[in-house]
């Protein structure tokens, strides 16, 4: 049975330890209402953009582009989001988990390369086979230190460019979607080649005088769908890292406490023993010096 001492130091450890625990919790509790706003307002933009393609789409054929070209599937790049940090449940496992099905069950047999934005998915791969990371590609780690359109378009820009070039012929994100604080899905996307949503109904299209052509605003709609589409994806994990701390310090604070209260337990059951113990100790030895 551990000491009173030992107890003690255990009893202040467990609340430092919460101290910290909490302090995080807040801490990413504010960043998550901006996170949360972020995500929030880029969705209704980035759908109603791919609406606008959607419309274009159904009268006119994409297939030509240099973004919408199918060709057989030989390369493919992962472009995996994490986290900078850890602490935050599962959030940076589920992501590496879904990342070595891709490499080693659904695209096995393929040249595939790995794109790390997140220093926890970049560790990851570090200590494993090397065959899985394309040193072509620098890994982005500090993405999430400036997190900004201009940063992430510079990272959209070089990967369709690399696709054009045919350095890969399909590119996939997986990231996590914010659902809400607790709660965040595992998406797989195919960002290139696109694949155009055609209406079924193409008499509710409509008929419009476009200016410029629809070519030309095709052209210029493609590439920033593109970027949008990926800064969704980082947004989107962005509020989701911040969700999945919250709740893990909130978890973590409130095992802290039940683990503290039952440290409090034993050190008074431990201390009221050990005054049994002395008073029995007293009372054999009064009674030895009256016999």
């Amino acid at each position: 049975m551990p000491s009173l001492k030992e107890i003690r130091n255990r009893i202040q450890s467990v609340g430092s330890t919460m101290q910290i625990t909490s302090a995080m919790k807040m801490v990413s509790a504010a960043k998550l209402k901006r996170a949360q706003d972020a995500i929030t307002q880029m969705r209704p933009y980035s759908q109603k953009l791919q609406e606008i393609l959607s419309n274009l789409s159904a009268t006119l054929d994409l297939s030509e582009n240099a973004y919408s070209e199918a060709r057989e599937v030989k390369k493919t790049l992962i472009v995996g989001i994490t986290s900078n940090r850890g602490l935050c449940g599962g959030f940076n496992n589920n992501i590496i988990k879904r990342t070595n099905i891709l490499l080693n069950d659904e695209l096995k047999g393929q040249q595939v390369s790995v794109l790390c934005l997140g220093k926890k998915i970049r560790d990851s791969f570090k200590r494993s086979d090397a065959y899985y990371i394309n040193d072509v590609i620098a890994p982005v780690e500090d993405i999430f230190n400036q997190l900004s359109f201009d940063n992430v378009a510079i990272i959209a820009a070089d990967l369709m460019d690399r696709f054009k070039k045919k350095e890969f012929d399909r590119v996939l994100v997986v990231y996590n979607q914010f659902v809400n604080a607790g709660s965040q899905n595992v998406m797989t996307e195919q960002l290139l080649p696109i694949v155009p949503t055609v209406q079924e109904d193409l008499s509710s299209t409509g008929d419009y005088i476009f200016e410029p052509s629809k070519t030309e605003i095709v052209d210029e709609l493609i590439p920033k769908s593109l970027k949008i589409q990926l800064f969704k994806a980082i947004l989107d994990s962005n509020a989701s890292e911040h969700g999945a701390r919250m709740t893990a310090m909130h978890k973590a604070t409130d095992n802290a406490k039940d683990l503290q209260k039952s440290l409090k337990l034993s050190y008074n059951k431990a201390r009221q023993a050990s005054i049994t113990n002395e008073i029995l100790e007293i009372v054999g030895g009064a009674e030895a010096l009256n016999a």
